[in-house]
């Protein structure tokens, strides 16, 4: 089936039902699609700054905690001393939910930008990190050692092996975090912040104004499913042989 068609099977399948759980549950704070839909246009000259700043937010976060993360996760990856030295640091900072940085963010660098990027790039950077450790450790030696036989260098083996057998596991990894920095994007606009998306849900939330919220919601589920779908892309362009 053609992806544009799925989609818009999948997103026929949402709307029935989302109506029909409005219908039931009758409540004003979980209005109809039929009623919120059109508030896409009505506020669609607030909406586009909002989706455009938090766009960028989580687009140079994600981009800045993958680089820092890659090349560390593969050198560890490769490297059993380094893997026994860095594995209990990793085992004790990666279950600590980031989320709690964010206070802390906040006094050190302000109320613009910066914290909100800085805390959504730690979050990605260890999930990048340790998936991409995991991936290099599941390299067979077997593959090394055949490129080393033939006068490949250190660095012949990082392009021409470790990489690409890693690729996969990463483009998996930015596909799943991409949902958490959406969340995390949401919960920083929200708390602090006066632009994007989540600050567009919350002051819809305060001024009573569902159809308005919920209009913000379904920009930030477009806004998780570009990013989706973007990975997807690239991964198909970079990794053909998946």
């Amino acid at each position: 089936m053609p992806r544009p068609l799925a989609y818009l099977l999948a997103l026929i399948v949402i709307l029935l039902s989302w109506q029909l759980l409005a219908l039931v549950i009758a409540s004003p704070a979980f209005p109809t699609p039929i009623a919120t839909v059109p508030m896409l246009s009505v506020y669609a000259t607030q909406l586009g700054p909002d989706f455009l700043a938090s766009l960028y937010r989580v687009l140079v976060a994600m981009l800045l905690g993958t680089v820092t993360a890659m090349p560390l996760g593969l050198v560890i990856g490769t490297s059993s001393r380094l893997d026994a030295l860095c594995a209990p640091i990793l085992y004790i900072l990666y279950p600590i939910p980031k989320i709690v940085f964010l206070p802390v963010l906040l006094v050190m660098m302000g109320l613009a930008d910066t914290p909100k990027i800085v805390l959504i790039a730690i979050t990605i950077f260890f999930q990048v990190l340790v998936t991409v450790r995991d991936a290099a450790k599941e390299v067979p030696s077997a593959a090394i050692l055949s490129v080393r036989s033939l006068g490949a260098s250190r660095l012949d083996v990082f392009r021409h092996v470790v990489v690409p057998a890693c690729l996969p596991s990463l483009f998996t990894a930015l596909r799943i975090s991409s949902g958490t920095a959406v969340a995390i994007l949401f919960f920083a606009e929200a708390f602090a912040g006066s632009t994007g998306l989540g600050y567009f849900i919350v002051d819809s939330w305060a001024l009573l104004n569902y159809p308005r919220m919920f209009a913000g919601i379904i920009a930030m589920a477009f806004l998780g499913v570009l990013l989706y779908e973007v990975f997807d892309i690239v991964e198909r362009k970079l990794a053909r042989w998946r």
